[in-house]
């Protein structure tokens, strides 16, 4: 007899294999109380039907928190007729977002319990609700669900009714849908899944969705309600799926899986640390170098020459320095560590290999866009005493404090100004979710390169030469009443000829204590040019930072040279003045939430939410969305702006430090409500890593 499993250490429910939908679970088409381990990202693309009835989805689905999945959904699906009074297709295209939440974990002789919503805020194509329970047996091998759904999920076989479902999609799509949650007809599904070996698992279950919509238009022949599948893993990171149908269809689907906390490359392959220096007993007492002013000269020459050299071999330039007999203090432009407390390590480790026995305190300050950061002030005889105990251990000891308050009296390196900074690498543009082609792209080569010239100084620019693309295919969209700030961006692709991305002046500064500032004036992207400022609030151990921005902003020529276009456009007139105040709040666990309220560029009034799981090596994934005075029907499809952004970390792929990313945007759709300028290198940004919580995040690396 199979007796109920026991409650493990690792969760038996807990799950790296996904449905045909893309959600954390061993069934098919219906939904479990199972999870995947978090902070799992994985995309899965399925497919079933075939030819003009074929229906594909890819899904990226996120384990937010241990309890908490969401996931968003892109699906072509063919064999539908259109609704009456919507636009025509051969395939429908269609956006839809998940959430589901484990509010109860499985214990001895009770399963575990899950809540979701599906398709909460799109076109509701596949709207449905549930509450589902799980149950493991014989050490997790064998898993029972059953549960009840609503909408699509309750569908066949219903028993029952919670009042009058609303049809009626909210505005033009895209707003939660919240008048319709667990309403309307209510039916039972369940299922059972079994893990036969390690990589090889069947489920079954009985499916309470009818697939009307399908049926009714001939897409879909729905002769069961019973599914089955056969999953296989080939790696941590890679599953197949094949899966029997409705009795008339056969599918299959493909899982690619990783996770943010799991470094691709295990164990790292940064060359070794230096050793700390340890001084011999008495040296610390001697102070002769720093009375004689001969040798005082001659040993902090010696001593920053040392050091320099050091530094250099670390991917670490020394920016400024000053030098007595008990106290040092340096400022270091960080090229290569990705964790910032790692930079700290590095150069605290340098540090005792090349300055007098006598200097006890090293302050070491991070440089950010040519103006000082966080400080960090060490006991050089902790440094000796704690190499070897866990980092921990130094950060209690390690006092943070404005940089600002430190700079002065420092004397520059002779590299640090002027200097000159170039790149050349190949570009990708991506426009997704256009209804006609879901997937657009242009590529190419980009020329990239910075002059600093002086304190917080610095002229900036970028060249762009597309060798291939489609971008320019890209329809507009109708007449929405509002000026065209970026629905034209198609526009903005139809030129052969090199492109100036931005080509800048910006000044860098730091105006009072907790206080950073830029201004920036010229072509500030590849749709704008004009004038930047802004102000920023944050304190050093502060997990709140507040901000304002005020931009003066003309709209470039098509062709993205030097000229400028007129304001005016079918639209209306592109406003002049644009601009936000906004509040940054660290709100621990590694989520990031930013609040904008402000004035967009087509002159509407609004607010941005944005909430970003960040964590200590760099990964950042987030979501964000814009309401504006703009209604619905104006805006156009999807009612408001939002989206997905993910930002992956060089050193997570490839093993070794570097300060590199790439930075991932999925919109819903390209609409002029709710459009922001893209200036760069706004200060939250250039700053938060250097602050704390986030620079104690990563200490773990101090001595690495």
């Amino acid at each position: 007899m199979l007796m109920p499993s026991a409650v493990a250490q690792a969760d038996p429910l807990t799950t790296t294999q996904t449905n045909i939908y893309g959600v954390p679970g061993r069934l098919i088409d219906m939904p479990t109380a199972e999870v995947a381990p978090d902070a799992q990202l994985s995309t899965t693309v399925s497919t079933y039907g075939s030819g003009n009835n074929q229906t594909t989805r890819t899904t990226l689905s996120f384990q937010m928190l241990p309890r908490l999945n969401a996931s968003f959904r892109y699906s072509a699906i063919g064999g539908l007729f259109p609704t009456p009074g919507r636009p025509t297709f051969s395939t429908l295209y269609d956006r839809s977002f998940d959430l589901s939440y484990r509010f109860l974990d499985e214990g001895t002789y009770h399963p575990a319990m899950s809540i979701g919503l599906r398709d909460f805020a799109g076109t509701n194509i596949y709207s449905g609700e549930y509450i589902v329970a799980t149950k493991s047996f014989a050490q997790g091998k064998l898993a029972l669900t059953a549960g009840l759904g609503w909408g699509r999920l309750g569908s066949y076989g219903s028993f029952g009714s919670t009042g009058t479902r609303k049809t009626q999609t909210l505005g033009q799509g895209g707003i939660p849908s919240y008048d319709r949650w667990f309403r309307g007809d209510v039916a039972a599904f369940g299922g059972v899944s079994y893990q036969a070996t390690e990589k090889l698992s069947f489920a079954a279950e009985y499916s309470s969705d009818a697939y009307d919509r399908e049926v009714r238009d001939g897409a879909l022949d729905r002769k069961s309600p019973w599914n089955f599948t056969v999953n296989y893993e080939v790696s941590d990171a890679l599953r197949f799926a094949a899966y029997s149908l409705y009795g008339d269809e056969v599918g299959a689907s493909v899982t690619l899986t990783l996770n943010p906390r799991s470094p691709a490359v295990k164990g790292g392959l940064d060359p070794a640390p230096l050793p700390v220096a340890v001084r011999a007993g008495t040296s610390a007492a001697d102070l002769g170098w720093s009375t004689d002013p001969d040798r005082r000269d001659a040993t902090i020459r010696q001593s920053q020459e040392t050091l320099d050299s050091l530094l250099e071999k670390e991917g670490i330039s020394l920016h400024a320095m000053k030098l007595d007999g008990r106290e040092a203090q340096v400022q270091i432009r960080n090229h290569r560590y990705d964790t910032r407390a790692q930079a700290l390590g590095r150069t605290a480790r340098a540090m005792t290999r090349s300055l007098p026995a006598s200097v006890e305190s090293f302050s070491i300050t991070l440089m950010t866009k040519g103006v000082p950061s966080t400080a960090a002030t060490f006991r050089r005889s902790d440094l000796e005493r704690l190499e070897n105990a866990p980092a921990e251990a130094i950060r209690q000891v390690t006092t943070l404090s404005d940089g600002r308050e430190l700079d002065h009296g420092l004397s520059y390196h002779e590299d640090a100004l002027p200097r000159f900074e170039y790149a050349l690498s190949p570009f990708l543009r991506l426009s997704v979710f256009d209804p006609e082609n879901p997937v657009r792209a242009n590529a190419g080569v980009q020329a990239q390169a910075k002059y600093h010239f002086a304190p917080g100084w610095t002229v900036s620019g970028s060249v762009s030469q597309k060798l291939v693309g489609n971008l320019d295919k890209t329809s507009l969209p109708g007449a929405s009443g509002l000026p065209r700030v970026r629905s034209n961006v198609a526009f903005y692709s139809q030129t052969d000829t090199p492109t100036i991305d931005h080509l800048t002046l910006a000044n860098y500064g730091r105006p009072a204590k907790n206080i950073y500032s830029r201004v920036t004036a010229g072509y500030l992207e590849r749709m704008y040019a004009g004038v930047s400022g802004e102000l920023l609030w944050k304190p050093v151990e502060s997990r709140l930072g507040l901000g304002a921005e005020l931009n003066y902003v003309a709209p470039r020529d098509f062709d993205q040279q030097f000229g400028l276009r007129t304001r005016n456009t079918a639209g209306g007139r592109i406003p002049e003045w644009n601009g936000h105040v906004s509040a940054y709040l660290d709100m621990g666990y590694g989520f990031h939430g930013q609040l904008d309220v402000g004035r967009y560029l087509a002159g509407d009034w609004g607010a941005t939410v944005a909430l970003d799981r960040v964590f200590a090596n760099g990964w950042r994934i987030g979501a964000f969305a814009t309401k504006t005075n703009v209604s619905s029907d104006t805006f156009g499809e999807g009612s408001f702006d939002k989206g997905i952004r993910i930002t992956i970390p060089f050193s997570w792929g490839i093993g070794t430090s570097s300060k590199r990313s790439s930075t991932t945007v999925l919109r819903s759709l390209t609409r002029d409500g709710g459009a922001r300028l893209e200036v760069e290198d706004r200060l939250y940004e250039r700053v938060r890593d250097t602050h704390d919580p986030q620079l104690s995040r990563g200490w773990g690396k101090f001595w690495r």
